[in-house]
């Protein structure tokens, strides 16, 4: 084949450290777009970017050249940046992520959850979410690591 093409959609959740709320209603047009042009520069399309008061919820398209860990680490330093001026020094991101395959069909069906999120969270916790997302893909994990 003469050229490379892939169309690989993720959905990354990562909260914020202790999921303090610091993701307060008024910032989150401007964080979501800081996120967003974080995805562009590594080559990312962002289809939609959400979140509650604790948390974040991406949803894109993975770029050819960058695996999701080397992107994580990218976006979460870039909108730390943004946020320590306008939060207070001591924001942080939680140091993991979780990261789910999306099939194409069902690329809008998490748009809307993303977009859904203050009615959501009105009913679940992140926790409560995050657990929710792990059992449904099958994801194992031991509780006393998942938070930080």
């Amino acid at each position: 084949m003469g050229q490379s093409l892939c169309q690989i959609i993720v959905h990354l959740v990562f909260s914020t450290k202790d999921r303090r709320p610091w993701l307060q209603a008024a910032i989150h047009k401007d964080l979501f777009a800081v996120l967003g042009q974080s995805l562009k520069q590594e080559g990312c399309t962002p289809i939609k970017i959400g979140g509650h008061d604790d948390h974040v919820h991406l949803c894109f398209a993975l770029g050819k050249q960058i695996c999701i860990s080397e992107l994580t680490g990218k976006i979460k330093t870039d909108s730390s940046k943004w946020m320590k001026p306008h939060e207070g020094p001591e924001f942080a991101w939680q140091v993991g992520y979780a990261a789910f395959s999306v099939g194409i069909h069902d690329k809008d069906k998490v748009v809307r959850y993303i977009e859904n999120q203050v009615e959501h969270h009105a009913r679940h916790d992140f926790k409560t979410e995050l657990r929710d997302f792990l059992d449904r893909a099958e994801i194992s994990y031991d509780e006393k690591y998942l938070w930080d």
